[in-house]
């Protein structure tokens, strides 16, 4: 428990650090994209910025710091930076350089607040009380796994991912609008609702991936080779993505279940399109369709998902990381109770 409390102490030196490297190469991506017009002069200049936002999560030695740059930073950060080389995407060098940051190295889509969004910041805090309330019960949970049954494991690792994804968007949700005054785009959207895997994975979970992958892999595809073959081509690029984020979270050679994951519902997610494509066919009711499509991604997540988090030791690493944190936590509380009572001796 030291060891994982002191690594915990040593990850806010290498944030620190790796936050300062984060300004300074996205400063002069934004310089150079200002520069250069889109194309192979700018996608040249923004290349090196791509290689470090690559390298970042390697400066860190937890899995859960990792974990989080590599999704912001190696996989969403270089992504938009590529579109940017394009000259599309959400960068545009015109923004302000604290804007310009936010937007290229965070998960979120900015916008300017309108008047009748202005209720939404109120959601941030209490999505964080109540992802925070649930996932110390999750890992406390994990304590009993060796007797759950398949489902209930299943069921332990689908709230441990919902929860914590939420907890880390809402966290960032409220920062970026009490610092910069502007709105994020949702980033997910009742995904127990979903009728259909379309409908699941583009309208409804983690909706700054799909939204990412939209300009960068599917419509090029699609312009050049079809639909389908959009569809199959993003869950391909989406499924070698998370293979990476793994390896950057467990360091351990990717299997290929993830990829293999992503391309099954890649092929069903094209079949839906090819069958909702031919008017008056068959369509299950709603009542049935939405059942259905979450038994097929519990399922096959459980088959092909979640071994691959299991085999690396995720759960395990998660544990003792969270365990770690809760015992900073409490010298933090101590340290801090130390000086106010001193201060009070002292008036």
């Amino acid at each position: 428990m030291g060891m994982v409390t002191a690594l915990m102490d040593g990850e806010v030196g290498a944030l620190v650090k790796v936050s300062a490297a984060v300004w300074v190469a996205m400063s002069y991506a934004r310089l150079a994209a200002a520069r250069l017009r889109p194309g192979a002069p700018r996608l040249l200049a923004l290349l090196p910025v791509v290689a470090l936002l690559c390298a970042i999560p390697f400066a860190f030695s937890t899995s859960t710091f990792r974990g989080t740059s590599g999704f912001f930073l190696a996989w969403l950060g270089s992504f938009k930076l590529l579109l940017l080389a394009a000259g599309i995407g959400p960068l545009d060098p015109s923004l302000r350089l604290s804007h310009f940051v936010c937007s290229a190295s965070l998960p979120v889509k900015l916008r300017r607040q309108s008047k009748e969004k202005s209720q939404a910041p109120a959601r941030g805090p209490a999505r964080i009380l109540l992802s925070g309330a649930v996932i110390p019960g999750v890992i406390y949970a994990y304590q009993f796994k060796s007797s759950m049954s398949r489902y209930q494991l299943l069921v332990l690792y689908t709230l441990h991912i919902y929860f914590s994804l939420d907890l880390l968007l809402a966290t960032v949700h409220t920062v970026i609008h009490d610092l910069l005054g502007m709105e994020m785009e949702p980033q997910v959207d009742r995904p127990y609702l979903a009728s259909s895997l379309r409908d699941f994975w583009g309208r409804r979970w983690n909706l700054m991936v799909p939204s990412i992958l939209r300009p960068s892999v599917f419509r090029p595809v699609r312009a050049r080779l079809g639909s389908a073959a959009g569809v199959l081509a993003t869950f391909l690029v989406s499924g070698l993505m998370h293979e990476l984020m793994f390896y950057y979270i467990m360091w351990s050679t990717p299997s290929g279940e993830v990829t293999t994951f992503f391309l099954l519902h890649g092929a069903c997610a094209a079949a839906e399109g090819w069958w909702a494509s031919h008017a008056g066919w068959w369509r299950p009711p709603r009542a049935a369709a939405v059942p259905l499509t979450l038994a097929f991604v519990a399922g096959t997540g459980f088959w092909l998902f979640f071994p691959a988090m299991v085999k690396g030791g995720l759960d395990e690493m998660v544990l003792q990381e969270c365990q770690g944190m809760v015992v900073l936590m409490e010298q933090a509380a101590r340290r801090l109770a130390g000086a106010t009572d001193l201060v009070s001796s002292t008036m």
